[in-house]
């Protein structure tokens, strides 16, 4: 915009500077042309009342001497006598002497003005009068030059002050620009300082009203997450009331295990919808809303110059580790579902830069789904690799699979499914600057495959990768 701007005032400041400067410049030549002539004609008439009077050579000399350019005033006597070099065509010449008119007109090499004088007994002298072209265009080149230098400083000004305009109008809006960049990258303080024309100030004001408005509102969203999770204490103590009740019994410690993992998630929630707000790249997520398990809000921090976050203040988790509890959480259930459930481990380094209910968040949604889409008694896999640069997350299992792999990373687009689960994990792994793969598992059924970039490494972090070898197995209940 701020060239564009620039490059219309060039334009229209050169076309207005041309159509004056032409005529301008013509009507400078003319007015020189024309005070020349009129001198050469004044010098001529002012010769005229001293041939009336004597025709003396030596007197007419005399008082040619007396006027301006005498040297190009020549006058040609009746007996053919000329005094100076004369310039005029003969034919012109005789053509003023015997039909006693004045001539004004152009011959090479100047202007040449011849001016008939009766003198008595009818004879006729003709004072002769020569302009050449320097005469006819002195100073002409002085006045051009200083027009077309006031042009140039007319058309400089013009652009410089619409570039001053087009830098003011760019900067305000490339300040909204990255205001609005900001903003949605998750950092809720973003503000702008309206500035620029009226319509720009106006959109500033209009911008921080929205996000001061946003801010509310996902405040307001919080605050009922956290309510509504509150409410379910009530049938939370139920269940505790329940299992009291059926101490004693086998299953009586599985649920109240159950109860308290439970609890356990529902004050998660609670903390972390009502801790301020902070959005990043994976937003405000919720566990899954395919597992039909309990939802943990996903909080991350907002980006940094760094990255999703800077380096200083990066979350840091290890797959392996979080990997390993949330899967013995599902191994119970697992068991109570005559599911066979196998647990590899890298013993390497897996840091990733995700917050530890991050990554327990894709796990729930992975596994979860498992459950949701596969019948009692399908078992599943779940292995932790590490690579050169990544972290490679795989749950796989031996039931129906994914008819349509690329639909189901879109939320609400498989049957029976919103598509949150697979999405809160493609998320993740895209934060990392990692991917997610769905495939057909050996075994027949679905391959997923998360992967998420390493984080870089600390000082303190010291010595040789280690070997591959940590594996869990839970077996089908008997």
């Amino acid at each position: 915009m701020r060239r564009s701007l620039a490059g219309v005032a060039l334009a229209v400041t050169s076309m207005v500077a041309l159509s004056f400067l032409i005529p301008l410049g013509a009507l400078v030549m003319s007015l020189v042309k024309e005070q020349s002539v009129t001198a050469a004609e004044q010098r001529a008439a002012a010769l005229a009342p001293v041939l009336t009077l004597t025709t003396d050579p030596s007197a007419l000399r005399e008082s040619a001497a007396g006027l301006d350019a005498a040297e190009h005033l020549v006058i040609h006597l009746p007996d053919a006598q000329s005094l100076g070099d004369s310039q005029a065509p003969v034919k012109l010449l005789e053509r003023a002497q015997q039909g006693r008119e004045s001539i004004s007109q152009k011959t090479p090499g100047g202007w040449i003005c011849l001016q008939p004088v009766v003198l008595p007994g009818d004879r006729v002298a003709v004072i002769e009068n020569f302009v050449p072209d320097e005469e006819l265009t002195r100073g002409v080149k002085a006045s051009w030059a200083v027009m077309l230098l006031l042009a140039v400083g007319l058309v400089g000004g013009s652009v410089l002050v619409a570039d001053r305009l087009g830098a003011k109008v760019v900067r305000s809006s490339k300040k909204l620009a990255q205001a609005s960049h900001t903003l949605g990258q998750g950092n809720l303080d973003t503000r702008v300082e309206p500035m620029g024309p009226k319509e720009l100030r106006d959109a500033g004001d209009a911008f921080n009203a929205m996000a001061h408005r946003m801010t509310e509102l996902l405040a307001i969203e919080r605050e009922l997450v956290a309510d509504l999770s509150h409410r379910l204490r009530t049938p939370l103590t139920a269940l505790h009331l329940a299992s009291e009740r059926m101490a004693g019994t086998p299953e009586s410690a599985r649920v109240e295990a159950a109860v308290h993992a439970l609890e356990s998630e529902l004050q998660a929630i609670i903390a972390a919808a009502r801790t301020p707000l902070a959005v990043g790249p994976m937003g405000h997520g919720m566990r899954s809303a395919d597992t039909g398990t309990v939802p943990q809000a996903i909080v991350t921090r907002p980006s940094g110059p760094s990255g999703p976050t800077g380096p200083s203040d990066c979350p840091r988790s290890e797959v392996a580790d979080v990997v390993r509890r949330r899967t013995a959480f599902w191994a119970v259930l697992a068991e109570q579902q005559d599911r066979a459930c196998s647990l590899d481990l890298t013993q390497e380094p897996t840091a990733v830069g995700l917050s530890d209910d991050d990554i327990a968040a894709v796990v729930d949604a992975l596994i979860g789904n498992v459950f949701s889409h596969t019948p009692s008694g399908t078992a599943f896999a779940v292995r932790v690799a590490r690579t050169a640069q990544a972290v490679e997350l795989v749950v796989e299992d031996s039931g129906p699979g994914i008819p349509e792999p690329d639909r189901a990373l879109s939320r609400g687009s498989s049957t029976g499914s919103s598509g949150l689960g697979l999405d809160i994990a493609r998320r993740a792994a895209a934060v990392t600057g990692g991917s997610m793969r769905i495939a057909h598992a050996p075994r027949g059924g679905a391959h997923i495959t998360v992967v998420f970039a390493l984080a870089p490494p600390l000082r303190s972090e010291r010595g040789p990768r280690g070997s591959r070898r940590r594996a869990g197995w839970w077996p089908r209940k008997r």
